[in-house]
């Protein structure tokens, strides 16, 4: 059984452009190619630059997706901690941050708390939970009961018959 430790994923030069938040980008990939990653990196560097994790929304078509995209944002976040000062600039680097200082490596170490704490946590969710909750919070603007139900699979499947 191989135990060297495994080696973080870099990024091509697309990626790393399609994760820079100076700029406005459409993902749009087959399975496997790499979208969570992409996306991951994105959020990474949106909270580096100083967005709040709070005005950060991630939408995803499944569950699935979703999960896994947290897990590796925290997993991400959480290996930072334990780098020195120049495993964490390489690691920002791969990224493609060229603008690495003493005040990002404290910041990038500091996302994970900052992740962590916030209330109600990063928003990461499916397209349907989010529609969801904005039905919820505006159930008379979009003409539903307030009282409304999410049908699962199988009830809608058993209605439609």
């Amino acid at each position: 059984m191989n135990s060297a430790p495994k080696k973080p994923a870099s990024s091509t030069v697309e990626q790393n452009a399609a994760a820079d938040p100076s700029r406005p980008v459409w993902v749009m990939a087959n399975a496997g190619s790499g979208k969570t990653h992409v996306l991951v990196n994105r959020v990474v560097r949106l909270l580096l630059a100083g967005f709040t994790p709070e005005s950060i929304l991630c939408l995803t078509f499944t569950k699935a997706a979703a999960a896994e995209m947290s897990l590796r944002l925290f997993k991400l976040l959480a290996a930072w901690i334990a780098l020195d000062d120049a495993q964490l600039a390489a690691a920002l680097g791969r990224l493609g941050v060229t603008d690495i200082t003493p005040k990002h490596l404290a910041r990038a170490r500091r996302l994970f708390a900052i992740a962590i704490e916030t209330p109600g946590g990063l928003k990461i969710q499916t397209i349907h939970a989010f529609c969801e909750k904005l039905l919820r919070r505006f159930p008379l603007e979009a003409g539903v009961s307030p009282r409304f139900t999410v049908l699962e699979d199988q009830a809608a499947t058993a209605l439609s018959h």
